[in-house]
């Protein structure tokens, strides 16, 4: 079995900021992180590969830096990876995001053979979109299953693969040819650690570093001008002002009131107390007209 792992860094969302001339996200001086689906993808590979043989081939778009995790797959067990980097693709879309991966994927094939899965995170946590995948499968016109939290069989033989997948309501379980595309979720394994002969190889490891020309794509096809995306506003949300304040709490009874002072004089407990008040004098206007009605009945 060939399995392939698309994987993402991505900055860490606590730290997150837009560009509000480009509608982008700031990725400079930004702390980043595997995507957390992604890793749950590249668990789901290697352990394909720990039960039927084969290898994992790792691939990921982005700049330089992105080889770091790269050597962090390649500890766990990566057999190879794979870093699509140009300028000409900063600032993609999931459209043309999709197109440099199905493309690397198919160069992939090209360079180390066939192709029998596919596994991509469920999102990213920078975009959110879950488009990627899909958009992947469909540019190589393989079936694509989503939302997977169970693989329940893999024939590499008979070309099937059974997965049990996250629906509203409940769970379907899939069978599909191979090869195909799974976006699975952070429910389905849990995630091994780098052992110690994992991470030397990982040191000396230097990842196959493809560009746009390698891909035969063209300027127009990648980055910006190849994504059709129209991005109407972008802001940075507002710090929130957080205030501590401390309360002696010596005499357990002052404290107690004055928290309950503190309280009352806050807005926003304000606001809901009010609210508090307007519904039970309501529900007590209700039940005593209800009982109006009914004694008149009565009488």
């Amino acid at each position: 079995m060939h399995v392939v792992v698309c994987l993402k860094q991505v900055p860490d969302s606590s730290e997150m900021r837009i560009n509000p001339k480009t509608g982008t996200l700031v990725r400079q001086g930004v702390t980043s992180i595997i995507n957390p689906y992604d890793v749950h993808a590249l668990e789901a590979a290697l352990q394909i590969k720990d039960q039927l043989g084969g290898e994992v081939t790792v691939v990921s778009m982005g700049p330089p830096f992105f080889e770091q995790s790269l050597k962090e797959a390649v500890a766990v067990g990566a057999d190879r990876t794979v870093l699509v980097s140009d300028r000409a693709m900063a600032g993609a879309d999931t459209f043309a995001t999709s197109r440099v991966l199905a493309e690397a994927i198919r160069r992939i094939e090209q360079e180390f053979g066939p192709v029998d899965l596919i596994c991509c995170g469920r999102q990213t946590i920078d975009g959110d979109t879950g488009q990627v995948g899909p958009g992947i499968a469909a540019r190589l016109d393989v079936p694509v299953l989503t939302y997977v939290i169970r693989i329940r069989e893999v024939d590499p033989k008979g070309r099937t693969i059974v997965v049990e997948r996250k629906v509203e309501g409940g769970r379907q379980v899939v069978r599909s040819t191979l090869p195909a595309l799974l976006t699975v979720e952070k429910e389905l394994n849990e995630l091994r650690y780098a052992s110690l002969p994992g991470m030397l190889r990982a040191a000396r490891h230097k990842p196959i570093v493809w560009n746009r020309e390698t891909l035969g794509l063209e300027r127009t096809e990648v980055g910006l001008l190849g994504s059709p995306t129209i991005v109407a506003k972008s802001f940075t949300p507002p710090e929130k002002k957080r205030e501590t304040v401390m309360i002696d709490g010596s005499d357990p009874q002052r404290a107690a009131l004055e928290l309950a002072d503190r309280l009352l004089a806050h807005p926003t407990f304000r606001k809901a107390v009010v609210a508090a008040r307007r519904s039970a004098a309501m529900a007590a206007a209700m039940a005593g007209g209800s009982g109006e009605a009914g004694s008149s009945r009565g009488r």
